[in-house]
């Protein structure tokens, strides 16, 4: 029995998030500033000779799974992203048990589904020996995701949880290109102090919000459009703040993405969070902003530096959790599982 495992890291996004959804980045082209971090989507593969049988065990969900033929693999919201991987991948003369489980809460703004999508596309990939660049296992596990399954959504998350990093990425009709950036130690140290990740203590189905954002700019809704491109250019300032190591300019940036994003379509915000962020503007966050789509998740906040621990405490109180992070400079691995040895008689 072969055991194969892939991790791929989690993300967080600073500025032009919607502007990688379809068809925005065809036809006025989007761009993205993100980082990975230390929290990650992981996914084990367990194999040997079969009938093609395959069983999925998911922790997250607590679910537990088996798929005997491929007429079996029915999208009907349990489990459908990797039962359309292992529609993508899926070999008759093979039996696959597929354990899943991730260190952040599904929707919740951390790009979770996409990064769990490339985990699984780098482990068949590694398993089915097909050799793929970046850009390639990448893309494949947006088209397993957005086309073949049919899920709403952007293509930072795929990029973002395959390359790892700071990444500035530029998404058009020609295709997409990931910049990755170089950020000094002092900065990259600096950056990660000043920044606050907060739990808002609720979840989303971001599709919701993104086909009612598509919806939007389809019919020329000016507030979208406006809101969609002031969050692109927005993120071009914001990489340049960070190159140059201009931090506290950027909590100022993020503050400004935010309110760009608030245009994009209702459900992005609510009460809750409006007065959480509040509270923690008050309490010395120069900025912050939604991690994903909107409407729950992750609240990524800037602080002054003197004031970090108000800020905690002011999310505390306002029900939202800290979570303590990093950043990841490496993307998706994956390995194979040694067994241990039989010890000799």
């Amino acid at each position: 029995m072969e055991i194969l495992r892939a991790k791929a890291p989690l993300r967080i996004s600073f500025a032009g998030g919607g502007t990688d959804v379809s068809p925005y980045p065809e036809e006025r082209g989007g761009a993205v500033l993100n980082a990975a971090i230390d929290k990650f989507a992981y996914a084990t593969l367990r194999a040997e000779s079969g009938s093609g049988k395959a069983r999925v065990r998911s922790l997250d969900f607590d679910l537990d799974a088996t798929f005997r033929t491929p007429q079996e693999l029915v999208f009907n919201g349990e489990l459908d992203l990797v039962k359309a991987v292992l529609k993508h991948f899926h070999r008759t003369d093979q039996e696959v048990e597929v354990f899943l489980h991730s260190d952040a809460p599904p929707r919740t703004g951390l790009g979770s589904s996409s990064t769990l999508t490339v985990a699984l596309v780098s482990l068949f990939g590694r398993y089915l020996k097909l050799p793929m660049t970046l850009y390639e296992l990448a893309e494949l596990a947006y088209r397993i995701e957005r086309v073949e399954l049919g899920e709403p959504g952007g293509r930072q998350d795929q990029y973002a949880a395959a390359f790892g990093g700071f990444n500035f990425m530029e998404f058009t009709k020609e295709g997409t290109v990931v910049n990755r950036l170089r950020i000094d130690a002092e900065v990259r140290n600096e950056l990660a102090y000043r920044l606050m990740l907060c739990f808002t203590g609720t979840t989303r189905l971001s599709g919701t919000i993104i086909e009612s954002q598509t919806r939007a700019y389809r019919d020329g809704r000016s507030e979208t459009v406006e809101g969609l491109d002031a969050t692109k250019h927005l993120a071009f300032d914001m990489k340049k703040a960070l190159l140059t190591g201009n931090l506290d300019g950027m909590g100022e940036l993020l503050h400004a993405s935010w309110e760009a994003k608030k245009q994009f379509t209702e459900g992005v915000t609510n009460p809750e969070i409006d007065a959480l962020y509040a509270h923690a503007r008050e309490a010395g966050a120069l900025g912050g902003k939604l991690t994903g789509a909107g409407g729950g998740g992750y609240l990524l906040l800037f602080c002054d530096f003197q004031r970090r621990q108000e800020v905690a405490k002011a999310v505390t109180r306002s029900g939202g959790r800290t979570v303590d992070f990093a950043f990841c400079p490496e993307g998706v691995e994956s390995w194979s599982v040694r067994s241990p040895t039989a010890p000799a008689a």
